[in-house]
């Protein structure tokens, strides 16, 4: 089968699994089309493949939504109809060049460099960073982490969505001498006080200054019995990967607002930032909004917003949290830099006594 005919083929199944709530394909084959796809047009190798499908198989929720329940406001063939007489063409060579991989975008400040100078790289699109496919959620962080490295990615650092979102990737401003001694729930509070204090003043969101409503895949709704986060009442019902091309950031990354939240890593201490080499990593944070946002804002989701200690964990712990609102993207970092200081330290090159490039 053709690349084209494949995805016609699949897009047709999921186009049933939305309109008919009784022909809903289980999780399972939900999942085995999920892996094809991700296997074509990211030219898996057959390691890598093997890798993802493990960490799916020992989880029995992630994916892309129960499919029992799920009703999403919008297929993926409507999604690629709806590009494709817009003219919207997500392939770019030079992303492509310079990340290594299809569909990620550099991190990087426009006001000083070029992408070519970025030493990191984000998902486009929230996993499995595909155009017009529904974003995978009921992920734990732990599992996100080892999904992101059994494709040669990572999990990102919470500085780094931010950036991704703003337009505009800054040296991290961690203030971890106020975590030093402190619970992780007291040093989140701090830390966050104190980041959210320096950035509200100038807070944006990623498609611009204003927060606006019918700019991102905000308009879905809630089950009608999902009043908390149940498996069996709480359906995905989110909206296709950049079926909104306008809610994109000055990076060119998409869906930061709006169709899933998504995980990412929050160090309280410099050797827990994936961004500098750790393998550790920190603790949990949710960012962005969901699907529902232009009829419920639930919080503030401007790019720099840090979050309170919300179903706080680790990142690898075993049972943090998930839901069926929440996904994740990786972040791949692709150069040695010059590592800008934290407030209060020297800079210092990124292979130095500590640090192990990635």
């Amino acid at each position: 089968m053709t690349v084209s005919r494949y995805r016609a083929a699949l897009a047709a199944a999921l186009c049933v699994a939305v309109a008919a709530p009784g022909a809903a394909a289980s999780v399972e084959e939900q999942n085995q089309a999920l892996f094809e796809e991700l296997a074509t047009v990211h030219s898996l190798t057959a390691g890598e493949l093997a890798a993802v499908r493990q960490v799916f198989q020992g989880s029995r929720y992630i994916s892309q939504g129960n499919p029992a329940i799920t009703r999403h406001p919008q297929t993926p063939a409507e999604c690629r109809a709806n590009l494709e007489r817009g003219g919207v063409r997500y392939d770019n060579p030079r992303f492509e060049r310079i990340c290594g991989d299809r569909y990620m975008a550099p991190l990087y400040d426009p006001a000083s460099q070029t992408p070519e100078e970025a030493a990191a790289c984000i998902d486009q699109f929230e996993f499995p960073n595909i155009p017009c496919t529904y974003p995978v959620v009921w992920v734990r962080t732990r599992e996100a982490v080892q999904i992101c490295e059994a494709l040669g990615k990572r999990l990102c650092d919470a500085h780094e969505w931010e950036g991704a979102c703003a337009g505009s990737l800054t040296p991290p401003d961690y203030r971890f001498d106020l975590a030093r001694g402190a619970s992780p729930s007291a040093a989140v509070a701090a830390m966050r006080a104190e980041h959210n204090r320096r950035y509200e003043p100038t807070k944006s969101w990623s498609y611009g200054p204003e927060w606006t409503a019918g700019r991102c895949a905000a308009n879905s709704t809630k089950s009608p019995d999902c009043q908390g986060g149940s498996w069996t009442q709480c359906g995905s019902n989110t909206y296709p990967a950049g079926s909104f091309p306008q809610c994109r950031s000055r990076l060119e990354v998409y869906d930061l607002n709006g169709n899933a939240a998504e995980h990412m890593n929050l160090p309280l201490a410099e050797s827990q930032m994936a961004s500098r080499g750790s393998r550790e990593y920190g603790y949990t944070e949710m960012k962005g909004s969901w699907f529902i946002w232009d009829k419920y804002r639930a919080h503030e989701d401007w790019c720099r917003w840090r979050a309170p200690y919300w179903h706080g964990s680790r990142v690898m712990d075993r049972e943090s949290h998930h839901n069926y609102h929440l996904g994740f993207r990786c972040c791949k970092t692709i150069a040695a830099q010059a590592v800008s200081a934290l407030p209060g330290e020297p800079a210092r090159e990124a292979g130095s006594a500590g640090e192990e490039p990635r």
